[in-house]
């Protein structure tokens, strides 16, 4: 049995001359959290539908759970939470999921078994017999979280699934994600709430017209990415230029004569301040500060780009 629950390589999708997907090329392991990032149009819902066999790709392949694309096998160990879900509002609670077991071939033991469990888990126990039409955004967001893990999968796609719910209701999914994951459970998580996905994943990949850009390890990672804000007397054109040594994204703020720039570990912090001393810089402030993912998405993927959608 592979090690991957996802393993895709040059997925590309074009719908006429519209490139979708130019390059997908990922691997997520089993039992991983794995955050999907990147700004609107950026290919992530037609990544989506590609691996889930929803739609064919132009070139490229990818294997899931060890099966080709589109498995039916496969698929039956697939759980699926969509960003715009359109779910049977005549139905009870209780009725819907059982509506999706029967779909999923189980015997009425096996769902009467699993669906009270599965309604406690996602905290809608006592609105088993509430049609779905009396429920919030937020409660349907839920059931279809229960919907998604109901024939206990070893993949779960979740496409925004905290987008409708408050901090209560976003704390109860991100200890069930956590559950998943000590049942060995691979989640492949696209948000656009970077905080949760911090809290979340074990690995988060960037993607911007449908091609990878950089995939970061969570594990560790607030070790790294370090933004630092310095001041020296008198700052110079040729000191910006030496700090590139040091860092990326070097940048003078003039009003406050200010200095900024990026780490790629914190460890580079000593060496800095050294160096600046021996060079007979006086140094008045160094403040170091872990960049959060948020700020790692725009470095990544770039403000422009998130404003243009």
């Amino acid at each position: 049995m592979t090690d991957f629950a996802i393993d895709a390589h040059g997925l590309r999708k074009e719908f006429g001359p519209k490139t979708a997907v130019a390059n997908l090329t990922l691997q997520v392991k089993r039992g991983e959290i794995f955050g999907f990032l990147g700004p609107n149009g950026a290919g992530k819902t037609t990544s989506i539908k590609m691996l889930l066999g929803l739609t064919k790709p132009t070139a490229g392949t990818a294997v899931l759970l060890a099966r080709p694309l589109g498995d039916r096998q496969a698929r039956a160990s697939i759980g699926f939470l969509p960003e715009h879900f359109r779910f049977h509002e005549w139905l009870t609670a209780a009725e819907f999921l059982d509506l999706h077991g029967r779909l999923y071939h189980m015997d009425k033991t096996e769902r009467q078994a699993v669906i009270p469990d599965l309604l406690r888990l996602v905290g809608l126990y006592d609105r088993a017999g509430t049609p779905l039409r009396a429920f919030s955004k937020g409660m349907l967001q839920r059931i279809g979280l229960a919907q998604a893990l109901l024939n206990s999968p070893d993949l779960v796609f979740l496409d925004e699934p905290t987008s409708g719910l408050d901090p209560i209701g976003r704390r109860l999914v991100r200890d069930i994600i956590n559950g998943l994951r000590e049942e060995g459970t691979a989640v492949f998580l696209n948000s656009h709430l970077l905080s949760e996905v911090e809290k979340t994943c074990d690995r988060v990949t960037f993607i911007r017209q449908g091609t990878v850009l950089e995939t970061i390890d969570l594990d560790g990672y607030q070790e790294e990415a370090v933004q630092v804000r310095l001041r020296v007397g008198q700052p110079t054109p040729q000191l910006l230029h030496d700090l590139c040594q040091f860092g990326h994204d070097v940048t003078l703020e003039k009003s406050h004569g200010r200095i900024t720039l990026c780490l790629p570990h914190e460890e580079r912090l000593p060496p800095l301040a050294a160096w600046l001393v021996e060079q007979g810089y006086t140094l008045y402030e160094l403040t170091p500060q872990h960049l959060s993912l948020e700020d790692r998405f725009l470095q990544i993927i770039g403000e422009d780009d998130e404003v243009k959608g």
